[in-house]
């Protein structure tokens, strides 16, 4: 465990009083509204491939395990790579950051149409694992720098629409245009709204009021926010918390077909989608009870606290699922684990902010996305290799048991 080298009062939470701010300024959450958009592209990129998994493992003639190691190629990259990422976007400011990153995960998803095999594939979803690095620190840097405290759950509940929105879409497209145009179509499709993005997220330097808010905080030393254990209990929690997301965003179409005999088609049409949905209620209902709570005066990290324990519960859910009759069911409780996990994460989300301000907002993040891909770099394998040989009930009650400690991880965190 990394020793905590700072002083008794570098431990309170960085205060973030912003004067002369609207609530919900219109041109502020218009900036805010189009880089959280941002986040639809990147889980849209992402959630394309376990749309198409069943096909693609055909194809290329590859396992279960060997569809894990691909995720963790994706993964072991972005984990490696967000933390520069974070600090990068710190320096080099918003514009400029998320330029370079969503341009290089664009070309990264169309060039995934043109691969032939197993090492093609290894190499361009660590290519996309290396752009989307930057995804979550630049959102989390947008809403600090544009919005008041009260207000970030809830620009953390839009976020998590809309990254439902991508995890929805992309089995809705592949439902779509493999069977007119074949799978490699979608990949291309998709680099090409990240191209489109670009140019929408260029225009808001036009945008009245576009400049970040000026805070009264002081953005502590880099040596100090590394040393404080709690950005590392944190980062533990996340990584404990996204297992559920872990194993549903990426097996859910596998499952499906392997549990209920559906076609890939079928399986993404009708059910594959329904389970993201209940992640972005969880994230309004994150949002919307801190965001009451806060200005009722209630402290923000209690809030936070407080709102993830109480959906915590949930997490039991994801145990069921093996044992459900039907595919209806068993979406419907994978949508309740995801509904608790996203609950939990927003919460999450919020509070490096609020222990080390926004000037340290895009480096937090990206130590919480580190732990997050090197949690998946490390169990997709072992989720192939259970699935292919145990079936998937064992994977369910680990994506139980981890969540609930992580959330207990959490409250640990700020005690």
């Amino acid at each position: 465990m990394i020793q905590q080298s700072a002083s008794a009062a570098s431990k309170a939470p960085i205060a973030t009083s912003l004067p002369n701010v609207t609530p919900l300024s219109f041109y502020r959450w218009m900036i805010v509204s189009i880089a959280v958009l941002s986040n639809v592209l990147n889980f849209l990129d992402r959630q394309v491939l376990a749309s198409v998994a069943p096909t693609l493992k055909t194809d290329f003639h590859i396992s279960n395990t060997e569809y894990g190691l691909v995720i963790s190629a994706f993964s072991l990259i972005y984990a490696m790579t967000t933390p520069f990422a974070g600090l990068f976007i710190d320096r080099v400011g918003l514009r400029l950051g998320i330029f370079a990153a969503v341009t290089l995960w664009s070309v990264s998803s169309a060039a995934t149409a043109f691969v032939n095999g197993l090492k093609g594939l290894l190499f361009t979803r660590a290519t996309l694992g290396f752009g989307e690095a930057a995804g979550l620190p630049f959102l989390s840097k947008a809403n600090a720098s544009y919005l008041p405290q009260s207000e970030w759950g809830l620009a953390q509940a839009a976020g998590s629409v809309t990254v439902t929105l991508g995890s929805i879409l992309a089995p809705l497209l592949v439902a779509f245009m493999s069977p007119r145009y074949g799978w490699r179509s979608v990949f291309i499709v998709c680099g090409v709204f990240g191209l489109l993005w670009i140019a929408l997220w260029y225009l808001t330097k036009y945008v009245p009021s576009g400049r970040p808010l000026q805070t009264t905080a002081e953005t502590p030393p880099l040596r100090q926010v590394l040393s404080d254990r709690r950005l590392w209990w944190l980062a533990a929690s996340y990584a404990l918390v996204l297992t559920v997301l872990i194993l549903w965003l990426n097996w859910t179409t596998i499952y499906l077909v392997r549990e209920f005999h559906l076609t890939q088609t079928e399986a993404n049409r009708y059910f594959t989608w329904i389970p993201p949905l209940f992640a972005p209620v969880g994230s309004l209902f994150n949002g919307w009870l801190t965001f009451r709570w806060i200005r009722k005066g209630r402290d923000g990290i209690a809030a936070r606290t407080r709102l993830a324990v109480l959906c915590a519960p949930l997490f039991l859910a994801t145990a069921a699922v093996p044992f459900l009759p039907s595919a209806g069911w068993s979406v419907i409780a994978v949508g309740l684990g995801m509904f608790a996990a996203q609950s939990v994460v927003s919460s999450l989300n919020i509070l490096p902010i609020d222990l080390f301000g926004p000037g340290r907002a895009a480096f937090t993040m990206s130590i919480l996305g580190c732990s997050y891909s090197l949690m998946q770099a490390l169990v997709s394998p072992l989720i192939g290799l259970s699935v292919d040989h145990f079936g998937f009930a064992a994977v369910c009650w680990a994506a139980t048991i981890l969540p609930l400690l992580g959330t207990w991880t959490m409250r640990r965190a700020v005690a």
